[in-house]
């Protein structure tokens, strides 16, 4: 079973930084895409940040272009990829909750599969 666990959420003050991170486990023998949504309550779930895993393509939400960056480690083992979301200039409006989301390739009942994940989210809460 594939899994992402996310960490780093926290409470923080307006202007603080923050950095959250996904990691991958289970048997995936290739990572693609990883993304960080967030839901903020009463809103819908946005993207916020995309990034393909050779790092040739980056998407950013305007409403966090210049504060946010996306990144990620690779790993000879496939499995410790790790993926990143560097939080600058924290607003109170980034209050949510962040989930990381992965396309990942994965072996299920001995098949190679494509398998879209999502991680259980982390709460960050930025305080004015």
């Amino acid at each position: 079973q594939v899994q992402l666990v996310e960490s780093g959420g926290g409470l923080v003050q307006a202007g603080d930084s923050l950095r959250l991170a996904c990691a991958a486990s289970g048997r995936t023998f290739s990572t693609y895409v990883m993304g960080w949504f967030r839901q903020a309550p009463g809103k819908e779930r946005e993207l916020v940040a995309a990034i393909t895993w050779l790092g040739d393509s980056t998407y950013y939400a305007d409403s966090v272009k210049g504060r946010f960056t996306i990144s990620r480690d690779i790993s000879r083992d496939n499995a410790k990829n790790t993926g990143f979301l560097h939080m600058n200039s924290l607003k109170p409006e980034d209050t949510a909750v962040y989930y990381c989301n992965a396309g990942v390739g994965a072996v299920v009942g001995g098949s190679p599969r494509y398998l879209e994940v999502w991680g259980q989210g982390t709460l960050v809460t930025v305080s004015s």
